[in-house]
């Protein structure tokens, strides 16, 4: 196989984690942003796939390129607040933090005692949102860009005793569209909480992307939703349009859909409900 063309890097001095980094829309974004100049922490479980990402990016930017593996796992608080710690500890600035991991159609309970998709989804990212806040903030203008879903759309609201319970749900499908309004809802009112310091929040729906997200649906079922289903490439589009655009730099807690602001569901918009999401998480990660 012919090795890919080197890629012209500018560096930028801009500092950017991405979760979920080595797969999907998660690794076209972080080797996008490297090709772009952006020192990138790659926030992931898999050290061994991440040095997959790594090379691909050394070899498109002909070894210019800053990019680097950070251990992650979003369903154990403790390595959460052992990535935060481990970056902290660098002293650098963070110009962009874009939560992206996700899983979707698998039932199961995260280390830390959530249903599996809320628990990756939505807790560890507000974990580790919070702790990174003040180095965002000493960064401002700096992003938090946050990646939800169309699916949002099937969730009535959140019951915030069975997110602490194993999955119900026929597929765990109904879970993720759980975990999907729970991003909305918490782009939004974190935008409204950093209102004045120069970060700026978007929660965003890729597009029903063909990735492993998606691991684990049975097949054949897997492979039949796929066949209508965007790639990584054209997924990772409205990720890096709310991450880098000066169109959306003075937007915040909005929700875009094809690289435009898009109006998710009246429960998305429930500030309410925001609230009191942002409560309740607050509780279930106090150390």
């Amino acid at each position: 196989m012919t090795p890919p063309t080197s890629t012209p890097v500018t560096p930028n001095s801009r500092v950017a984690l991405v979760t979920g980094a080595n797969s999907g829309i998660g690794r076209v974004t972080a080797v996008e942003l490297a090709l772009r100049g952006y020192h990138v922490f790659l926030a992931c479980r898999d050290a061994g796939k991440t040095a997959e990402v790594l090379d691909e990016i050394a070899q498109r930017s002909g070894g210019k390129a800053k990019a680097e593996f950070i251990a992650l796992d979003l369903g154990d608080l403790d390595s959460v607040r052992q990535c935060a710690q481990a970056f902290n500890a660098r002293e650098l600035p963070l110009h962009l933090l874009v939560n992206n991991a996700g899983l979707a159609g698998q039932k199961g309970f995260t280390k830390s005692g959530f249903e599996l998709a809320f628990g990756v989804c939505h807790v560890g990212h507000f974990l580790l949102t919070r702790l990174l806040l003040d180095r965002l903030k000493q960064a401002a203008p700096s992003r938090v860009v946050v990646v939800a879903s169309r699916a949002h759309r099937h969730a009535k609201g959140i019951d915030f005793a069975a997110v602490r319970q194993p999955s119900r749900s026929r597929g765990g499908l109904m879970d993720y569209s759980v975990a999907k309004l729970a991003n909305i809802l918490f782009a939004s009112e974190l935008g409204r909480r950093l209102a004045g310091t120069g970060v700026t929040t978007y929660a965003l729906h890729p597009g029903v992307v063909g990735t492993n997200v998606w691991r684990s649906v049975p097949w054949p079922l897997d492979a039949l939703v796929k066949l209508f289903m965007i790639d990584s490439e054209e997924g990772a589009k409205t990720t890096l349009y709310c991450a880098t655009s000066d169109a959306v730099a003075q937007q915040t807690g909005l929700y875009y859909d094809q690289c435009a602001v898009a109006t998710p569901t009246p429960v998305a918009r429930d500030a309410a409900l925001a609230q009191a999401l942002w409560t309740a998480s607050e509780g279930w990660t106090q150390d």
